[in-house]
């Protein structure tokens, strides 16, 4: 079963920057869209970011655009999100996910956050 490991959440001042990391325990080449979630305790989980399954398309949501940039290395089954010029309404808690989905399956499922696997989350506060 697909894993998630979460890290390099933290507290942070407004306008620093942050980068989260997502260890996946298959091999994500050629196989899973990824995506990074977030989720504050009054809100419902939000998609923050997606990438392919191929790397070679990504998109982020309008809120984060400009800030966050999502990436993979899979050679290291890794996904990245740099986070930068965080904002308080950055709050939240983040979230890895996998689904072994193709392109269009890939974006669909970003909609409707709908992925197979998922990780525990990593904690961003940032403070004004």
């Amino acid at each position: 079963q697909m894993q998630l490991v979460e890290s390099g959440g933290g507290s942070v001042q407004a306008g620093g920057s942050l980068r989260l990391s997502c260890e996946a325990s298959e091999s994500t080449g050629g196989v899973y869209c990824m995506a990074w979630f977030r989720q504050d305790s009054a809100k419902e989980r939000e998609g923050v970011a997606v990438i392919s399954t191929g790397g070679g398309t990504t998109y982020h949501d309008p809120s984060v655009q400009d800030r966050f940039k999502i990436s993979r290395d899979d050679d290291k089954n890794t996904l990245y999100l740099q986070m930068d010029s965080l904002k308080p309404e950055d709050t939240a808690m983040y979230y890895c996910a996998a689904d072994p989905s193709l392109f269009t399956t890939c974006f669909e499922r970003f909609r409707k956050a709908a992925f197979g696997y998922w990780g525990q989350g990593t904690q961003v506060t940032v403070s004004s």
